[in-house]
């Protein structure tokens, strides 16, 4: 027997509320990695209230203690930078393991969560695709609005065409009835030529 959901999803808070660098939200400062796991439980339970327990576990993990392995300890480019990626996905999957072995949950289902961290069979495994299209939406409701005020329009529209071939037909349907500002609509509509996105 294990310990149950819930007791995995605290014990991913408390690592991530060991996070150093803090955001706003609500007027007070809270650790980045505990706000985002849990905004993307928030946007799974609403874009797949019926999430498997391992599609849960993943979600909420997705980003946890990533500041453990920081960017700039990487060198600058593309390949670095997909070194990097590839490094957090192995230590978020590694992570997420101990704490579900810890919990009483078996070597399939901890090898499942480890499979949806690494993005496996995108396009092709559902939950796979779900847990993209949650990471999408929650990088275009909460994080694209700090991101695109550093940068030109190109180099926007390019990462959110980018961001928006990684998502399903439905997870792109959902982004459009996200409310964001006019410049990031704006640019989202001009990355993907759909009219629907248009402000």
């Amino acid at each position: 027997m294990h310990c149950g959901l819930a007791s995995v999803l605290a014990v991913i808070d408390a690592a991530n509320a060991r996070d150093p660098e803090l955001v706003i939200v609500g007027g007070a400062k809270v650790p980045r990695a505990l706000v985002y796991g849990q905004r993307m439980s928030a946007a799974l339970a609403s874009y797949d209230p019926a999430a498997s327990e391992t599609l849960q576990i993943a979600a909420r993990a997705q980003h946890i203690e990533r500041w453990v392995i920081p960017r700039d300890t990487y060198p600058e480019g593309r390949i670095a930078y997909l070194k990097w990626r590839k490094d957090l996905q192995h230590h978020h999957a590694r992570r997420t393991g101990e704490i579900m072995a810890e919990a009483g949950y078996g070597a399939e289902e901890i090898a499942r969560v480890g499979s949806l961290l690494h993005k496996e069979r995108l396009k092709y495994d559902t939950d796979v695709q779900t847990l993209e299209d949650v990471i999408c939406l929650v990088f275009l409701n909460y994080e694209a609005p700090e991101f695109i005020a550093k940068h030109e329009d190109d180099k926007v529209r390019d990462i959110l065409a980018k961001t928006a071939r990684k998502m399903s037909a439905r997870g792109i349907e959902e982004a459009a009835k996200l409310k964001l500002d006019t410049r990031l609509l704006r640019l989202l509509g001009e990355a993907l030529a759909l009219p629907f996105f248009s402000p």
